[in-house]
């Protein structure tokens, strides 16, 4: 008697079971995969491996340059003028207070043109 029952709970058990476990694996097959995002540093698919595009006509990379040089002496006069406030605030300032937050943001500034300039260079 003891046997039957013991078999009965084992059956009841593994059909549960079955049963608990049988949405789960039906339902993962109806989930879709995820989609992998883009690195912003992968090559761009639309042009063959070692390309970073269209050829540019030689007229087009002068303007280009032209206009990178007019912009590059831009942004030098307004680093050199950054920087010349910068030091008339500090001047100004005693050594022993701590920096104010205007110059900390002047300095920001200063560092943001400074990495746009020498972009600009590279290219």
């Amino acid at each position: 008697m003891q046997e039957s029952r013991r078999r009965l709970f084992i059956t009841l058990a593994t059909s549960a079971g079955l049963l608990a476990s049988k949405p789960l694996l039906f339902g993962l097959q109806g989930m879709p995969h995820p989609q992998p995002i883009p690195s912003p540093n992968a090559p761009n698919q639309n042009y063959p491996p070692g390309l970073e595009g269209p050829d540019i006509d030689p007229k087009n990379a002068k303007l280009i340059k032209k206009q990178n040089q007019a912009e590059i002496k831009s942004d030098v006069e307004k680093l050199s003028e950054l920087i010349s406030d910068l030091k008339t605030q500090v001047e100004r300032i005693d050594s022993d207070n701590t920096l104010s937050l205007s110059m900390v943001k002047k300095a920001q500034q200063i560092e943001k043109l400074a990495k746009q300039i020498k972009d600009l260079a590279k290219s």
